[in-house]
């Protein structure tokens, strides 16, 4: 069964939602100063090309398989104690993607909903659930190091 219109529309809002977290993962990753964040975002620029790849496949008309071993929740230890400029930088960059990860999972919920498809509607939901652990994982991180209040 072929796209609606509308569905078509939406799937264009994502993929450039995608390439933009990709993006932006991938030049946070090469600002950050703390190695545990550097990894995290690299981890996660690979994780949204995914995405971006299951989203093309959508677009050919082709339900992709949904991927099945579960993303483990990475666990942080405080680097920074203290205020001092590299704690503000990666302080920021984690801000900035943080609100990212907020805007494509508020996509992805909208598109849950609208696609017609279930098989669609199925991979959607999993690639939104991943998108929330990427928050939860940032805001994890933030918290680990006093820059969530």
């Amino acid at each position: 069964m072929p796209l609606t219109q509308k569905e078509t529309a939406l799937l264009k809002d994502l993929t450039d939602a995608e390439k933009l977290c990709i993006a932006k993962y991938s030049k946070h990753a090469a600002s950050a100063v703390d190695v545990q964040l550097k990894d995290l975002f690299n981890k996660f620029a690979a994780e949204e090309q995914r995405h971006l790849d299951l989203l093309q496949e959508i677009e050919k008309g082709n339900t992709p398989a949904i991927p099945t071993t579960p993303a483990a929740q990475p666990s942080f230890s405080a680097t920074y104690t203290g205020e001092n400029d590299n704690k503000k930088n990666d302080c920021f960059l984690c801000q900035d993607l943080l609100t990212a990860e907020k805007h494509a999972s508020h996509l992805y919920d909208t598109c849950v909903f609208e696609f017609t498809q279930n098989g669609f509607r199925d991979v959607l939901n999993h690639i939104q659930t991943e998108e929330q652990h990427h928050g939860k994982s940032i805001y994890d991180y933030m918290k680990t190091n006093s820059m969530y209040s």
